[in-house]
């Protein structure tokens, strides 16, 4: 766990617009001084990011959230009020104190309040906002570790501050509330049957959104293998006919499956639990890109509390890539 002086150090270097690597109860992020658009525009560089895509802005607590934003709505308040600090991001309209290249040059910010200790310490010491995408290169697997971020972006962030594994694992639900009707942009760490309990009222989750917020790239959260989706009973044969065409495959293993029908391939062990699926996700992408495979092939979960989550990713991960 990250000591106060490693915190201290952290505040010291965003001040002078450097990039900080800061855990989140959802995943690593790669922070910066929100009000400072030449410390932003660093973020973008280091990740390889279009700077078009907003990036979220991180603050230490309900209270704050009137600094930064326009007009806080009640919906937004009550949200706010039961979710934070945890894994809800609120667009909102810009305040004049984010940077408008911290949103993409959108007249809308995207703010929450992270539940992790250390992130909690550093907002508290840097007394700002900071701006944080997941700290990995854009498009590619987000880093639930400190050593993912520093494997992945070497000498390109200043500091990590290591708080060890995140709880979540997934990153955060974001919900438009600039409007009347709250609408969900991206399913994450907070269910939609716990926002729609909270709200007393049905919530969409759009196809396509009108708002850019993170993670909307058809090809997003993507190892370096090609993911192929399929029912969960042809999950075997989809594997044995890739592997018969020269693949080295990997599997998402579902636990009713017997190790003796995947033993010739990568295999990980999806567990029974959505909350234990999600906080390992992105360890199991990763994992499998470590065991060299160039294909992994998975099922998707139930789309009901985070099944939802972890579809959106697969779903993604599983997207067309860039051409070369």
């Amino acid at each position: 766990m990250a000591r106060i002086s490693d915190i201290e150090k952290a505040a010291t270097l965003l001040r002078a617009g450097r990039l900080v690597a800061f855990p989140t109860e959802t995943v690593y992020g790669l922070g910066a001084d929100a009000e400072d658009p030449d410390a932003v525009a660093r973020i973008f560089r280091a990740k390889g990011r279009p700077p078009s895509h907003p990036l979220i802005v991180h603050i230490g607590g309900a209270e704050n959230l009137g600094d930064w934003v326009e007009d806080v709505p009640a919906t937004a308040r009550l949200l706010a009020e039961r979710f934070w600090p945890g894994p809800l991001t609120l667009v909102l309209r810009r305040g004049r104190r984010v940077s408008l290249a911290a949103t993409g040059g959108l007249e809308t910010v995207a703010v929450r309040v992270p539940d992790h200790p250390v992130a909690l310490a550093l907002l508290a010491a840097f007394g700002g906002g900071v701006a944080a995408p997941s700290a990995n290169r854009f498009g590619s697997v987000s880093p639930t570790t400190a050593s993912h971020v520093r494997a992945e972006l070497g000498d390109a962030v200043d500091f990590v501050l290591d708080g060890g594994s995140c709880g979540v694992g997934v990153e955060s639900t974001i919900v438009d509330a600039t409007g009347d009707v709250p609408t969900i942009l991206r399913p994450g760490g907070v269910t939609r049957e716990d926002l729609e309990a909270a709200l007393g009222r049905p919530l969409a989750v759009p196809s396509a959104s009108r708002v850019r917020v993170p993670g909307q790239h058809p090809s997003h959260y993507a190892p370096r293998a090609r993911v192929v989706l399929v029912e969960p009973e042809k999950v075997v044969a989809e594997a044995e006919l890739a592997q018969e065409l020269g693949h080295r495959v990997g599997v998402f293993l579902p636990p009713s499956f017997a190790d003796a029908e995947v033993k010739a391939h990568a295999a990980v062990e999806v567990p029974g639990s959505m909350a234990e699926y999600a906080r390992g996700l992105y360890g199991f992408l990763r994992e499998l890109d470590r065991q060299g495979c160039d294909l992994i092939v998975a099922s998707l979960p139930a789309q009901e509390g985070l099944g939802l989550a972890i579809a959106n990713r697969l779903h993604r991960a599983a997207g067309p890539r860039p051409s070369a």
